[in-house]
């Protein structure tokens, strides 16, 4: 039986008295598209941090391909294929969106930092990088400074470099956040078409997103996982539906 793109088992993480991740397993298939809801301090944000390395957990394990990483930094986790984006957007706002984006490919396609080797010989790395653009319909902005785009656009780069390096496993936090619906519902779409053929793990509180996007969904709740299933199996969850979806539910 082949293992699941990422597996958690049993994770559990305490602050001081606080317990904020209460034994969570969770797995999520190869090339599925798997949404985690949860109301505010469902301890969401703790839960990616775990998976990604900058929280270690106080039990249970994390795998990816049926590979531990429990106890890898951040970097190593990158590097065995799986990146992340944050809520907060982070770009170079004074560097070019080419130059965002080159760097993110140039450690997956073997460039390592030389001071008397000229970055703009990687030709390969430089044909990458216009490819990612065009995918991201940000060709047309390639030469702009990353600090001077819209908002939407913004957050279109920092997806870019998230799946710019390469990896097959990619973790998007509130990709929609701060968006209006038509904003949303082009993200959307840039989503679904950027991350065909990877495992998509993405945290939203947009539930037009979630149900428009994920295969399937998992609702975290107090740091417990209460429900996994599809769309119309979480959607008609009576206790999803009591525990969070509310009104949205009906």
């Amino acid at each position: 039986m082949t293992a699941p793109a990422l597996q958690l088992s049993g994770i559990r993480k305490d602050f001081g008295a606080t317990e904020v991740i209460r034994g969570v397993d969770l797995a999520v298939a190869a090339r599925e598209r798997h949404a985690v809801i949860g109301p505010n301090g469902a301890g969401i944000s703790t839960l990616f941090n775990l998976i990604s390395g900058l929280l270690r957990p106080d039990a249970g394990s994390i795998a990816l391909h049926g590979s531990d990483i429990t106890a890898l930094p951040p970097h190593q986790i990158n590097r065995r294929g799986l990146s992340r984006s944050f809520q907060v957007t982070n770009i170079f706002g004074r560097m070019s969106v080419w130059e965002n984006v080159r760097a993110g490919v140039l450690w997956s396609a073997g460039e390592r930092y030389c001071f008397w080797r000229d970055a703009d010989r990687a030709h390969e790395v430089g044909a990458r990088t216009d490819r990612i653009l065009a995918d991201f319909d940000l060709a047309a902005r390639r030469d702009v400074p990353a600090g001077v785009l819209t908002y939407a656009e913004q957050r279109a780069l920092e997806i870019a470099i998230t799946i710019a390096g390469g990896a097959d496993i990619v973790l998007l936090d509130e990709p929609t956040a701060g968006m209006s619906r038509a904003e949303a519902d082009r993200a959307v779409a840039l989503i679904r078409r950027v991350s065909e053929g990877r495992t998509l793990v993405i945290v939203e509180h947009d539930m037009g997103v979630v149900f428009g996007l994920a295969d399937r969904i998992s609702v975290l709740v107090y740091g417990k996982i209460v429900a996994s299933g599809t769309p119309a199996e979480i959607r008609n969850n009576p206790l999803v539906r009591e525990a969070y979806l509310g009104e949205e539910a009906h």
